[in-house]
């Protein structure tokens, strides 16, 4: 007699959603883990938790009912409460002739079949329904119609709550410090840290109110309140931020420190007036999103052993170069974190300081008061530091600077902004240095990009069109399969789930120094550093995407410019 994991998987093996070899695997898995057959093989990425769900309601032999089956508004029993509900993640359908139907998203728990048997009095009869699906249902029908814990928020709130553009500063104040108001605000942080969002966007227009999250590098549109209430979210986030809320004309940054479930997150908040009032931008800085370790970045491992080697040398200039959100802080995060020691002074000039490094004497730019990238750097010089970073190569004066701390024995770090490697030399000339100054200190430059990564729990193999390979510039096929995620709950239907980053490794040797001095061209330092084994964006992209890490298509979108 099979047992029942076997039968489960039998079951999805017989559906067509899974193999016999991903089964026994999946057993393996389990026997190790010590996980349950389902949840084994949803961590390989064979199926979804819905296959799951559906196979395991015919392994038991009971209904399954979607989101959509459900009924909009639950029968309320007086022994069944909403709290004991959400906490079984159970349901009731309907009463009929003395049977209760109840939903549940675990058939094979006993006990809330006995417990719901002796509350109500009642047979009871099971049917399955996905875990979200209940507690949706739960809610419309325990929350006053209210579906969404900010509908609930605004229910509760004043329809006066709205701000003209010559409100009264005091009761903006007063609004900012409603309870409404402050749980509105703080719903959405906690939602964007739940998604793991890097930014908030709140945007006003005539008639709306838009709030949009950034998550792996995509906008993404979310719940929003009522465009009553910009006025008085807007003066919140302000005061959080101490900013001065009756400045509306004018731009302004500030910083809003808070602890989430144990976690300290730092956001950075900016506000640029427009037409219908004052657009928001939070960045949420955690440590767990800027601070990771060189090994986890996602470098091959060959290119990691080349930068690591790079960042020991005891002079010179590194830069890490690609366009705004593309990893170049978290990168060098995590290189002064590899060199930093006892035995070695590491100072910073940064605009501005996102993460604080233990160790690490870190400045924040400050341009009101004349505190460039320039001004700092010229006295950092002068604190006897062994390593220096600047957060960025803005013009002639920083890079001249930079430049004389490397040639009197400093290893300087920093970013700029160029689409490859190789046109980093390129910018910095066009900026005024010298090629003999660049051939001189120029140590080597890191291009990077974020790639989002394929959702394991929906990946499902996949077939690159001709045109994107010939795009990519891959003549062979891949030795492998290539995989894209199909959408699903977890990764809210993108099909992606996290990032990583691809790489351009372009280390300045003998010969490359030569072309420098020679001012060739980009394409021609370019070609020979290829010829010579640099491997390109896309070349290490194609190479993620054939190890089932991302898409064709994602290689593609974030190296479109390399065209």
């Amino acid at each position: 007699m099979a047992t029942p994991s076997r039968l489960l998987g039998e079951i999805l093996v017989r559906e067509g959603l899974t193999t016999h070899d991903v089964v026994a695997r999946a057993l393996t898995r389990a026997q190790t883990t010590g996980e349950l057959i389902g949840e084994a093989l949803v961590a390989l990425g064979a199926v979804t938790r819905e296959d799951v769900l559906r196979a395991l309601a015919v392994q038991q032999e009971l209904p399954y009912l979607s989101r959509d089956e459900l009924p909009s508004a639950l029968p309320v029993l007086k022994n069944l409460s909403p709290r004991y509900l959400r906490q079984n993640l159970v349901c009731p359908v309907s009463v009929d002739a003395g049977v209760l139907t109840v939903a549940t998203a675990d058939p094979r728990n006993p006990l809330v079949l006995d417990d719901l048997r002796q509350s109500t009095g009642l047979a009871v009869r099971l049917v399955v329904s996905p875990a979200e699906a209940i507690t949706e249902a739960i809610d419309r029908t325990y929350d006053g119609g209210a579906t969404t814990p900010l509908q609930r928020i605004v229910e509760g709130m004043e329809e006066d709550a709205a701000a003209s553009d010559d409100e009264d500063v005091n009761h903006l104040r007063d609004m900012a410090f409603e309870a409404p108001v402050v749980r509105l605000v703080n719903l959405l942080v906690e939602n964007a840290i739940a998604a793991e969002a890097s930014d908030i966007h709140i945007e006003p227009f005539e008639d709306t109110l838009r709030v949009r999250y950034r998550i792996d590098g995509v906008l993404y549109e979310q719940e929003a309140p009522p465009r009553r209430l910009q006025a008085a979210v807007t003066s919140r986030i302000k005061i959080m931020a101490e900013m001065n809320i009756a400045e509306r004309r004018l731009p302004q940054d500030g910083r809003i420190r808070v602890t989430l479930h144990g976690q300290r997150v730092d956001i950075r908040v900016s506000t640029l007036p427009t037409v219908h009032g004052e657009s928001i931008v939070m960045r949420l800085l955690q440590r767990a999103s800027v601070f990771h370790p060189l090994e986890k970045l996602g470098f091959p491992p060959a290119t990691l052993a080349r930068f690591e080697r790079l960042i020991k040398k005891p002079h010179g200039i590194i830069l890490v170069t690609g366009p705004t959100g593309s990893g170049k802080t978290t990168t060098l995060y995590a290189a002064l974190e590899k060199i930093n020691s006892p035995g070695v002074k590491i100072i910073t000039v940064e605009d501005p300081v996102e993460y604080q490094l233990k160790g690490v004497n870190q400045i924040p730019v400050k341009s009101k008061i004349g505190l460039s990238f320039a001004t700092g750097l010229r006295h950092i010089v002068r604190q006897d530091p062994d390593v220096i970073l600047v957060g960025e190569v803005r013009d002639l004066e920083t890079a001249d600077i930079a430049i004389q701390a490397s040639l009197t024995g400093h290893l300087v770090f920093s970013t700029l902004h160029t689409n490859d490697a190789p046109g980093a030399i390129t910018r910095l000339v066009d900026m005024g240095v010298e090629p003999y100054l660049v051939a001189s200190v120029l140590e080597g430059v890191l291009a990077q990009r974020l790639v989002r990564k394929i959702c394991p729990a929906c990946r499902v193999p996949d077939t690159p069109s001709a045109a994107d390979l010939d795009a990519l510039g891959v003549t062979a096929p891949p030795s492998g399969p290539l995989f894209r995620g199909k959408g699903c709950e977890e990764c809210r239907g993108t099909g992606y789930r996290g990032r990583t980053g691809i790489y351009e490794l372009f280390l300045l040797t003998e010969d490359v120094r030569s072309l420098v001095l020679r001012r060739a061209s980009v394409r021609d330092i370019r070609r020979f550093a290829v010829e010579q084994g640099m491997v390109t964006l896309r070349t290490d992209g194609w190479t993620r995407a054939c190890e089932g890490v991302t898409t064709v298509e994602e290689v593609l979108r974030v190296t479109q410019e390399d065209a």
